[in-house]
């Protein structure tokens, strides 16, 4: 194996090797101060939460994991046509972006009792919440991408005969491709956190109504079960982003090598 090889391998292993001593070292202050199950479960108990309730826990994940992907598809479209719109011109980005600043600063929770008003309550409601979550670092980034084309460059394609939509078409868009990639992984993120806030205030399904259905008769463990079930679809769909991101923008990667 080859240097480069086993520092890659290093890396790759690493997350797993700190998350597995991290639960050691929790599953041992548990088990050395004997915490309460009320309190805070031990990973053991978590696990077997996990295995005992997995057919439940697997409906319900089902469907928050849908429910995200579907905000978060919407969320990019919505991303990539505010992103291109702004990014287009220097007016429009001036006259959008403290728009898309002030709708990102309220917080969600207090937009949650319109959606259910429109909507009622269920997967809408949630779908809504992951869409306004997840578009705004899209449409920042793309308009940051196209936004910022080197004025030297655009005077380059100028000389060469290239007209405005053509330098966006052949300049703009590769450029403002490593930025929407940047922006999918952390869309991806706040889709799970927009779903998961809605379940618990107006689903019968998913995760979100799981979490609270358990924490109202103090099942503490299923609670840090569905946590755990979140954060592992999160890291999953992040994972897929930057796989597709490696061959996508890859010669991005070999530019910062």
């Amino acid at each position: 194996m080859t240097p480069a090889r086993r520092k890659r391998l290093q890396h790759q292993l690493m997350p797993y090797v700190l998350t597995l001593v991290l639960l050691l070292l929790w599953e041992a202050i548990n088990r050395l101060t004997h915490i309460s199950s009320v309190i805070l479960p031990a990973p053991s108990e978590i696990f077997g939460t996990l295995i005992r309730e997995h057919a439940v826990i697997t409906e319900h994940a089902l469907h928050t994991f849908v429910t995200s992907m579907i905000g978060f598809g919407l969320g990019v479209v919505t991303g990539v046509l505010i992103g291109f719109a702004t990014g287009i011109s220097p007016a429009i980005y001036s006259g959008i972006y403290p728009l898309l600043v002030a709708f990102n600063a309220i917080p969600k929770v207090a937009l949650l009792p319109l959606f259910v008003l429109w909507a009622g309550i269920g997967a809408v409601p949630a779908v809504l919440t992951a869409l306004t979550l997840a578009f705004f670092p899209i449409a920042v980034n793309v308009a940051t991408g196209l936004a910022t084309i080197e004025p030297e460059m655009e005077d380059l394609m100028r000389s060469l005969g290239a007209r405005r939509d053509e330098i966006l078409i052949k300049v703009g868009i590769p450029r403002a491709m490593p930025f929407l990639f940047a922006s999918l992984k952390i869309a991806i993120s706040l889709a799970f956190v927009g779903t998961v806030i809605s379940e618990t205030v107006a689903s019968n399904d998913g995760i979100g109504f799981l979490m609270m259905a358990a924490s109202s008769r103090f099942d503490v463990p299923l609670v840090f079960a569905g946590l755990f079930v979140i954060a592992v679809m999160a890291v999953a769909a992040y994972g897929v982003c930057s796989l597709v991101e490696e061959r996508v923008v890859h010669w991005a990667f070999h530019a910062r090598g």
